[in-house]
């Protein structure tokens, strides 16, 4: 009996397989589909060890709570940075150009929270946060009154 090969067809669409990156990352889904694997591997007549399986199920939902714990206190730092930079508002700030140069001294006019790092106004300058490197009251000139004769 003769076979005969399988060719393409001229004009037909040659069907494309997608890949996915590989996770980079340890998270839950993953080691829980570690988990699952051994299970279905392991061997018939020495399953699991219960002590094991309780280790496993620990060390998971530990890293959960330190997942989540990293989100809240990236969460907190933020909440930190705005109300840091919300707080300079009316005072005298003193900053350092991104290009260099000698420090510039303004008060503190806007705050924008568009970006990661709050962004203050200076003198018609953003600048960031991070680069600001002195605060001080501003003074005002408070009249004075000549003593009544």
């Amino acid at each position: 009996m003769t076979i005969t090969p399988v060719s393409a067809t001229t004009g037909g669409t040659v069907p494309t397989t997608q890949t996915t990156a590989p996770k980079q990352t340890m998270d839950s889904s993953v080691f829980m589909t570690l988990l699952v694997t051994q299970l279905r591997n392991q061997d018939p007549s020495a399953p699991m060890d219960t002590n094991q399986m309780i280790s496993q199920t620990t060390q998971l939902s530990m890293m959960e709570q330190l997942t989540q714990m990293s989100t809240t206190s990236t969460e907190n730092f933020s909440l930190q940075m705005r109300s840091a930079a919300a707080a300079l508002l009316g005072k005298s700030v003193t900053y350092t150009p991104a290009g260099g140069g000698d420090p510039v001294t303004g008060v503190a006019t806007a705050v924008s929270y568009a970006g990661s790092v709050p962004q203050v106004t200076v003198g018609g300058v953003d600048v960031a946060l991070d680069a600001i490197s002195g605060v001080t009251t501003p003074t005002t000139a408070t009249p004075t009154t000549a003593p009544v004769a």
